[in-house]
């Protein structure tokens, strides 16, 4: 069953987080992740929301968990945790 993350961003330091960007990428692709959203347009029609969001589809739960624990995306979040507020989940699909 596919799975999701779902992100949402507010980014403190661009500088930085530029780094995590060009990490964060390669990262996902090497675990058979695809980028369905990143960092359009946002409209809020209910609730809050950071200012940047971004929505991953990974093939499965366990794939998605490998990748965020990885080594790849850990090198990536060091940058990025220190640069950015984050909100991160993973959401099953139906």
């Amino acid at each position: 069953m596919a799975v999701y993350a779902i992100v949402q961003v507010d980014v403190t330091d661009a500088e930085a987080y530029g780094k995590y960007a060009e990490l964060a990428g390669p990262a996902v692709a090497k675990y058979g992740g695809e980028f369905l959203a990143r960092g359009g347009a946002v409209e809020v029609m209910e609730g809050e929301t950071r200012a940047r969001c971004v929505l991953i589809r990974f093939p499965d739960m366990e794939t998605a968990k490998t990748f965020y624990d990885g080594p790849e995306y850990q090198e990536a979040l060091s940058h990025a945790l220190p640069a950015s507020v984050r909100d991160y989940k993973f959401v099953e699909g139906v």
